[in-house]
């Protein structure tokens, strides 16, 4: 024999409850400052990402950590690492090679370059990425973020406020990052 469960006492007596289930809540994402100890899931991450061509090896990533420590963060998921940012002061107008050791940072650097923004699937959608992008622009020193949109990237870019700059200088070097690559720049100050 069941029981029926008492009545609602809220509800008036000839209303019918909502049978939906409360919404299955979002999955909780945040960015953190990138540690030594993080390196792995960075590589990780590239490797699942970014196509051969981009490759680079982990001792590029870990320089622009060891350079730049206030550009790096890393995106949690749910508590995995499901993306990352690197990002350094630089030359607006001018690109690192990529796969490249920097030795040092530009003594007249007058942006900061957003040298990669990667994000598993799982982590696109959230508004992570746009989140660490206005991060970065209102945590940084210098007039302009800079960056080089590879993949397809450039409409997500444009939504952030970056605008392509056209170069003949730029020409040769773009190649290295994979067709369609496109240089970007976007003010620092005020929103995107």
């Amino acid at each position: 024999m069941t029981t029926r469960p008492d009545p609602d006492p809220t509800l008036a007596p000839d209303a019918v409850p909502d049978p939906t289930p409360d919404p299955i809540p979002a999955p909780q994402w945040c960015w953190r400052p990138m540690g030594p100890g993080d390196l792995a899931d960075v590589v990780r991450i590239a490797a699942a990402v970014h196509p051969p061509a981009l490759a680079e090896a982990p001792a590029v990533f870990a320089e622009r950590r060891d350079l730049y420590p206030a550009g790096t963060f890393l995106l949690e998921v749910g508590g995995r690492p499901t993306g990352y940012v690197l990002a350094h002061p630089w030359r607006a107008g001018t690109i690192p090679p990529l796969d490249t050791l920097l030795g040092a940072l530009p003594s007249a650097a007058d942006c900061l370059y957003l040298h990669d923004l990667a994000l598993l699937p799982a982590a696109r959608g959230l508004g992570a990425a746009g989140a660490i992008v206005t991060r970065l622009a209102a945590a940084t020193t210098h007039p302009r973020l800079a960056l080089v949109a590879v993949g397809g990237s450039a409409p997500f870019w444009r939504r952030q406020g970056f605008l392509p700059v056209v170069s003949a200088t730029l020409g040769a070097k773009l190649e290295g990052y994979g067709p369609n690559a496109c240089y970007m720049e976007r003010t620092a100050v005020g929103s995107a």
